[in-house]
């Protein structure tokens, strides 16, 4: 409802009985709060935007000099002064690392104390004590390494030229631990055993020096895709034809291409700085030439057919009547007029003004978005609490929210908003994938180089068990399911996609075919769907149910290295960065919505990972060395978390808001396992009549007509299935239970129920065998049993008229045509018992007419 006063009017909106009042100014400008900024033009923004270097107002009057004068900061946040009078939190004022642009927040410090477990860099910075001589710099100075002793390696390390130890088991595998790479030289490793083959590429790619392999296409694209940058080593300058455009990273697409509104390049650079057709300041004349907007109704024909001065529009202010018709401003021009819409509206019809649904942008808010006339309103879900000021949710129940990352060798835990991190679980040999299943507080991770994939207690990770060790080779990507207690990992070489339950007892290969590079994986056990990326030679993001069923790509085009996928379930909103694109983009689970949010190979030189938890978004870089993050509804306010890291892989956030609960349908039902002799797996939610889970069986077995029990053969992987109910097994021969349509010819019978599952008795009911339609209605049966009746119909009609004619023939062809039957006579062919097939009666002479002859 609206409370109508002099200058304003309260628009007041509720939802679940929350209500919010907005007020608005009678000219349509709203007014701000003290939290926010008024620009110029009346539009509100938030303060924290005021000096950012970017114009939010759309008039550059954030940007202002006196603007930023006016400018304060919040509770919890330190101003910077200066220029920008930037705005930073109080928790990174004297942490020994700038923060401010002008290095405010570092100024006048005391040394902080550091906690009795932590190392005091020499820049004031704190560290822990597990990272000083660890010849990994954690100190922004170095200071962490510096006058550390020779170490002494324990017997069952290995020592190297560089005086640091690491595992002994680590030495001559092929892999270069050492920071010399001294742990493979020959003359550390007698003889050839132990040593890693070398990688074999497919024939669609290419070797780096560094030992991996990339796509073929991209060698000396411009962009250094190997580690080592040997994809673009002695390659020549790119050159494109005198038609071509040539694009930023060096391919060349057709010139007719370029600024035609969709983009070529990979890059995107065959769009970049394209003129529009409107060019401001200028008039387009009838006649088709351009002029000033000066000259135009200014007394002279400047035109050559002098649309420039019209007499009945010229010096007319069309406004003055009726508004010209507009439902809001009128604005009078030198020729005629134009309708503007306030803040919130846009124009229809020309003249009048409609409400913008600004909640139609699924990046809006965060979590829900309330459209309000003229504007709307940001509200959270249960668990989270709306920050004013920024729109944004907070996290307000559960503990405190951290995130974990792998090093390579180790996996580590930080707490958000703190610039220290510790190791959770060391002396690993190459850590790729991780993840989290909160509820259990348990931690799971795969080994690339040792093959396997392991978990441990988050209370307890120095003590940790095999889940899977045999029939993986690169498991590169692996995914919790909280709900039904499941994993689920890609595998590189084998190029698949596997389930198992949480101890690994049981597991089955999902999905076999089509793929190529299987990287990054996640899951949605609410919805039962799973989403993997791809970075093969048609490189895509994909989505199927949990058990396989319902596969389909939902990122096909605009896409070329995606290494890492992270699922917001409470947005319904999948994020991931594209390593040769340099880009962070996000899109809805069903494929709508599709944005990108940073584009910079600067910012995003070659991104590995990502998580996603309240407004931001966390990613690692192997080029840039550390975890960033950004906002992901704008991809702005980009920010360091931790850097000067070395191997930084994976990352997930821990909190238990980000795996809300759901139910478990194979453990709710009536039997145990859901009446599944091996794997329950849950069903794809597609729509209403969707089951909730089917069964599984290992690879080497599939499932019998029961659809619950296994039986010998192998069982085929999902590609394009969709998810059914399980099959009813055949009733005993004679039962009058229910409705059945029977179908009798001897020495069989069918019988059929109201799903088309055919039951087929032979011989004295000695054996039985259930034949399903994929069909879950009656209707193909009443179709296909008349056809078949029509069809036996004229199949006996045609019978019968061949009989019929057969006995009535009285014509004899012989192969001479000059003899033919010319009297009446009849003679009588009949079905003889002999072997000769036909025999006619004794012979009588005919007589002929031989002229007729």
């Amino acid at each position: 409802h609206t409370h109508t006063h002099t200058q304003w009017a309260c628009v007041t909106s509720c939802v679940n009985l929350t209500c919010v009042c907005v007020c608005v100014c009678a000219s349509g400008a709203a007014v701000c709060s003290q939290e926010q900024f008024r620009c110029a033009s009346g539009k509100c923004i938030t303060s924290r935007w005021v000096c950012d270097e970017t114009d939010d107002c759309g008039d550059g009057s954030d940007e202002l000099p006196e603007s930023c004068g006016e400018k304060t900061c919040l509770l919890g946040q330190f101003s910077c002064g200066g220029r920008l009078n930037q705005c930073v939190s109080t928790r990174w004022r004297c942490d020994g690392k700038t923060d401010c642009e002008n290095g405010a927040d570092e100024q006048g410090c005391v040394l902080r104390t550091c906690a009795d477990e932590e190392f005091r860099c020499r820049s004031g910075q704190c560290v822990s004590l597990a990272f000083v001589c660890d010849s990994d710099s954690d100190c922004d100075d170095g200071s962490d390494e510096a006058s550390c002793p020779v170490p002494t390696c324990s017997p069952g390390s290995f020592q190297c030229n560089n005086s640091v130890c690491v595992p002994r088991l680590w030495a001559c595998d092929g892999d270069a631990d050492c920071a010399d790479g001294s742990d493979e030289w020959p003359q550390n490793c007698p003889g050839v055993t132990g040593q890693k083959p070398q990688t074999v590429c497919r024939d669609h790619e290419f070797l780096c020096a560094s030992g991996e392999c990339v796509h073929g296409s991209w060698r000396c694209d411009g962009t250094g895709d190997c580690a080592d940058g040997s994809d673009e080593h002695n390659c020549t300058a790119p050159t494109c034809r005198p038609d071509e455009f040539l694009c930023n990273d060096g391919s060349c697409v057709p010139g007719m291409r370029q600024c035609d509104g969709n983009p070529d390049c990979r890059d995107h650079s065959d769009e970049t700085d394209c003129v529009t057709g409107e060019t401001p300041g200028r008039f387009q004349c009838g006649s088709g030439e351009c002029i000033s907007a000066d000259r135009v109704c200014d007394g002279q024909r400047d035109c050559r057919d002098g649309s420039d001065e019209p007499l009945k529009d010229c010096n007319t202010n069309e406004c003055l009547t009726n508004n010209g018709g507009c439902s809001h401003t009128c604005s009078d021009l030198k020729m005629g007029y134009e309708c503007v819409c306030p803040a919130g509206f846009h124009l229809i019809n020309r003249t009048h003004c409609e409400d913008v649904d600004e909640c139609a942008d699924a990046d809006r808010c965060t979590q829900i978005c309330i459209n309000l006339p003229g504007s709307f309103r940001c509200d959270c879900k249960d668990g989270f609490e709306l920050d004013h000021m920024t729109k944004d949710c907070k996290a307000v129940t559960g503990s405190g929210a951290f995130l974990l990352f792998s090093t390579r060798h180790e996996v580590r835990k930080m707490a958000l908003g703190s610039r220290t991190y510790t190791a959770l679980i060391r002396r690993q040999k190459n850590v790729v994938a991780l993840d989290v299943d909160v509820h259990n507080d348990t931690i799971f991770w795969s080994d690339l180089s040792l093959k396997k994939i392991y978990s441990a207690a988050a209370a307890d990770p120095a003590h940790h068990s095999t889940v899977i060790d045999s029939r993986i080779s690169r498991p590169e990507g692996l995914a919790v399911d909280w709900v039904h207690g499941n994993i689920y990992w890609t595998d590189g070489e084998l190029r698949t996609v596997s389930v198992a339950t949480a101890d690994g007892s049981k597991r089955k290969t999902l999905v076999s075919e089509g793929l190529q590079n299987p990287r990054a994986i996640v899951v949605d056990p609410q919805r039962s769907f799973m989403f993997w990326t791809d970075w093969g030679e048609a490189a895509r993001i994909e989505r199927s149910g949990l058990n396989g069923a319902d596969r389909t790509a939902l990122v096909t085009d605009h896409i070329a290295w995606p290494n890492g996928v992270a699922l917001d379930v409470l947005s319904g909103r999948l994020y991931w960065v594209d390593s040769k694109l340099h880009t962070l983009s996000s899109i809805g689970v069903n494929g709508d919505g599709r944005h990108t949010l940073i584009q910079d190979q600067h910012t995003l030189p070659h991104p590995l990972a990502l998580a996603v938890f309240e407004e931001k978004v966390f990613w690692t870089d192997v080029s840039n060395n550390g975890i960033w993050s950004a906002s992901r509804v704008t991809g702005r306010d980009v920010a360091a978390v931790a850097e000067h890291l070395q191997w930084a892989e994976d990352i997930v956030l821990y909190h238990s808001l980000r795996q809300p609960s759901g139910r478990d349908w194979c453990r709710d039902a009536a039997v145990l396992n859901g009446g599944c002799e091996f794997l329950c797996l849950p069903a794809p939610q597609t729509n209403t009549h969707s089951p909730k889970y089917t069964c599984a069986c290992p690879d080497h077995l599939s499932l019998a007509a029961d659809m619950r029990t296994c039986v010998s053969g192998a069982s085929r992987p999902h590609r394009h299935l969709k998810g059914h109910a399980p099959k009813q097994s055949c009733p005993q021969k004679g039962s009058r239970s229910g409705q059945f349509l029977f179908l009798s010819d001897a020495p069989s019978f069918a019988r059929v129920t109201h799903s088309t599952s055919v039951c087929l008795f032979t011989g004295n009911n000695a054996e039985q065998e259930l034949v399903s339609n994929p069909s879950q209605h009656p209707r193909v049966l009443y179709i296909t049993l008349p056809i078949v009746a029509v069809c036996l119909l004229v199949v006996g009609s045609v019978l019968l008229w061949r009989h019929w004619r057969m006995k009535n023939t009285n014509t004899i062809h012989f192969t001479n045509p000059v003899y033919q039957k010319k009297t009446d006579d009849t003679v009588h062919i009949f079905r003889s018992p002999s072997l000769d097939g036909y025999s006619h009666p004794s012979c009588q002479m005919i007589s002929v007419d031989e002229d007729a002859a």
